[in-house]
């Protein structure tokens, strides 16, 4: 009954094939199939579970979930570890699958574009048997879940329906955490955790991200003065957000530094700082923090309004 239904689908265009080291044989006797029937095979080789499951995804996806020009066939131990990472590629829809009639309903049900099998549990015959079926069954066809017959009408309609919707789930997600929240990975360090007052500066925060070599995330309000200090050591900087001005008072230097913007200010330099906006910048260091202050904040703030005026 299965290789009947089996018969009426076209193969598709092009199959991106790979495996772990547990599936590699029963790949390559997949491959070496495939291109007996003539089908046009990349093989992307050997690597571990995760990476060839997910490159193998990351080639068939496509906006279009309908698109057959391009389908996956992946290997591993279990034929677990491939499907779960192929998946995570938008637009793809892996199965793993044991038996042809588990091929069957994949492709009928599903619309399943990657087959994932078993190289410890599937011997060639049996996967050469599962590759068939899954290579020749169009969606919707009849299958064991629908007792191989044709599917009714309004469950022909909800299936329809499926791969519409299927496609955009996490899209929205995905919309706004992008506008919500940066993808930066240096950001992505001190979201969701609380900065601790900087004592010694009215309006500062900052939160240690690691230790030797020290890097942390810092933050002043919008109006804030860091007054002519310097330490015993050499700091890089990166500003995340917001606009800043740093006095080198040591060099007679001056650097209005916005988004992006790089700072390296070497050991024992003098310099003040001025926050125009709400800012927040990743600081590298080696060795302990410490911060010596030459003048007062009083000081520093006339000096900031003399300079800006």
């Amino acid at each position: 009954m299965a290789e009947n239904a089996a018969a009426a689908a076209p193969s598709p265009l092009k199959i991106i094939a790979g495996a772990d080291s547990f599936g590699a044989e029963l790949k390559d006797a997949l491959v070496s199939h495939l291109r007996s029937l003539n089908i046009d095979v990349e093989d992307l080789g050997t690597s571990d579970y995760y990476s060839i499951g997910a490159e193998v995804g990351r080639r068939v996806s496509s906006p279009d979930s309908s698109d057959t020009t391009t389908r996956g066939l992946v290997a591993c131990g279990t034929g677990v570890g491939v499907a779960i990472f192929a998946n995570k590629n938008p637009g793809v829809f892996a199965a793993t699958c044991l038996t042809p009639a588990d091929a069957l309903n994949a492709r009928s049900i599903n619309n399943c574009n990657v087959l994932a099998v078993s190289g410890m549990s599937t011997s060639k015959e049996s996967a050469v048997e599962i590759l068939d079926t899954w290579l020749k069954t169009p969606f919707k066809a009849p299958c064991p879940a629908s007792g191989f017959k044709p599917w009714e009408e309004n469950l022909s309609c909800f299936l329809d329906k499926s791969m519409i919707e299927m496609a955009l789930i996490g899209k929205n997600d995905k919309l706004d955490n992008d506008s919500s929240s940066s993808t930066c990975s240096i950001c992505c360090l001190v979201k969701n955790r609380e900065l601790n007052p900087v004592e010694m500066i009215p309006g500062g925060s900052m939160k240690i991200v690691r230790e030797s070599p020290t890097s942390a995330i810092v933050r002043f309000k919008a109006g804030s003065v860091e007054p002519a200090h310097h330490h015993t050591f050499g700091h890089d900087l990166v500003v995340l957000e917001g606009k800043k001005s740093v006095w080198n008072l040591t060099k007679g230097e001056r650097f209005d530094l916005t988004v992006g913007d790089y700072l390296f200010t070497p050991a024992g330099d003098v310099h003040r700082v001025k926050y125009y906006e709400e800012t927040e910048f990743f600081i590298k260091w080696d060795g302990q923090w410490d911060m010596f202050f030459d003048e007062d904040l009083e000081t520093a703030k006339k000096a900031v309004e003399k300079e800006t005026a």
